[in-house]
């Protein structure tokens, strides 16, 4: 039984990537390297920190990662476009059918939570920025908890906040190792698999599987209608 929604946020919602354009127009010939290394050391460092207990919050995590990566492609990053690539973070591109699909899923009746990494503030900056404001039960931030996903303790903010078991809560994520992390804590998940990339190999598998937030509308419709 599928009684709430809870999304990630970054990647599932929100474009990362589309933070290339701005990184083009500052280092022309370099936005899709930075933007797709960026992505790459802001996740590594969130696991970093969370195996060796030492939390950052997600906008310095994500300042940090961006310091490394502009470094690591040879980038001089001054104080200002710094300022300009981390702002752009408020600001992300929402992914084209995700508004009208997440407002037919708000119709259906169940509670909508965001569950992600992100702080408070980049969430609701984010959130408004996207015209979401109102779909969204909750933000739920593992600021916290102190401890980035796959953690056990990010993901029970969700069975927490809803009053609602795991079992019956639909995951929805575009990261495969965040499906498989939340499938491990007893979801009920959605690898919204925008990429189409090969599963994980980690010996565990999402409930189901789509390249659009629209399948995720089909099969909500679905399992209602089955349970009535």
């Amino acid at each position: 039984m599928i009684r709430a929604i809870a999304f990630d946020a970054y990647g599932t919602l929100f474009d990362v990537y589309s933070i290339g354009k701005l990184a083009e127009d500052l280092f022309p010939g370099h936005g899709e390297a930075l933007a797709a290394l960026w992505r790459d050391k802001q996740i590594e460092y969130t696991r970093l920190r969370t195996l060796c207990d030492r939390y950052r919050d997600f906008r310095c995590v994500t300042e940090d990662a961006l310091i490394f990566s502009a470094r690591s492609l040879g980038l001089a990053l001054d104080s200002a476009t710094r300022s300009r690539l981390m702002a752009q973070y408020d600001r992300l591109a929402l992914f084209p059918e995700n508004h009208a699909a997440l407002q037919a899923l708000k119709a259906l009746g169940l509670p909508l939570v965001i569950l992600s990494n992100g702080t408070p503030g980049m969430l609701a900056a984010a959130v408004a920025s996207a015209g979401l404001a109102g779909v969204f039960d909750q933000l739920l931030s593992v600021e916290s908890v102190r401890r980035f996903k796959t953690a056990p303790e990010a993901y029970r903010l969700g069975p927490d906040a809803l009053g609602v078991p795991a079992a019956d809560i639909l995951f929805v994520s575009s990261n495969g190792w965040d499906v498989c992390g939340a499938t491990w804590y007893g979801f009920h998940t959605f690898w919204l698999n925008r990429r189409r990339l090969p599963p994980e190999e980690l010996g565990v598998a999402p409930h189901a599987e789509g390249c659009s937030l629209d399948e995720v509308v089909d099969y909500v419709r679905a399992a209602l209608n089955h349970s009535r």
